[in-house]
């Protein structure tokens, strides 16, 4: 199975430069050009043959772009949701950084943000979404999972068993894809971040 790891475009809190997370704000006028841009691009060269998308607007309208321009089917999938980031969900990030300023030595893993969830809670979202998703898709060829920056970065370290308290990260910037095939119990990285699409005109 392929499984294409997309990250949605563009949302208007990226413009306005506040804290996301759980906060649900739609896509920008550029995050539906990017979303069109990479459909197209998937359409010709590596079509989904099913699409797994967190319920948010700005992940579920880049599925649905995308859906559109490969005819496929869409699941949407709760806990595809980005960090659960309680109090922080659509605060300025000047405002919350006075706040709830981070402790000096950080958020120890266990240690929840005000009315959100803590790391490994996240890490363990991630794990049974992503267990749920290959389970439900095992007769698929390709998948694709569009979803947040936190949660891609989650189950890609779940599909590498890579530790909770790992200092690896993976970085999406928007519409950005990650390509992986898994067989059995052998796991190939063959994209990360693929962003050319954006570049067609």
């Amino acid at each position: 199975m392929e499984i294409l790891i997309i990250r949605h475009g563009q949302s208007e809190a990226d413009v306005l430069n506040v804290h996301e997370g759980r906060a649900d704000y739609p896509l920008t006028d550029l995050g539906r050009e990017q979303a069109k841009k990479l459909g197209q691009y998937l359409n010709e060269y590596c079509p989904p043959d099913l699409i797994w998308s967190s319920t948010l607007k700005r992940a579920s309208e880049t599925a649905q772009i995308i859906a559109t321009e490969v005819s496929c089917m869409m699941k949407y999938e709760k806990n595809l949701m980005e960090f659960h980031n309680g109090v922080l969900a659509g605060l300025p990030r000047e405002v919350a950084a006075t706040r709830y300023p981070i402790p000096p030595s950080g958020r120890k893993p266990h240690e929840r943000i005000e009315g959100g969830e803590s790391e490994i809670e996240f890490r363990m979202r991630c794990e049974q979404v992503l267990s749920k998703i290959l389970t439900e898709s095992y007769a698929v060829a390709r998948i694709a999972i569009v979803s947040h920056g936190g949660t891609i970065s989650n189950i890609l370290k779940s599909i590498l068993q890579l530790p909770v308290k790992s200092h690896v990260s993976f970085h999406t910037g928007d519409t950005g894809v990650h390509l992986v095939k898994i067989e059995g119990d052998k796991v190939a990285v063959k994209k990360l971040n693929y962003l050319e699409h954006l570049q067609r005109t």
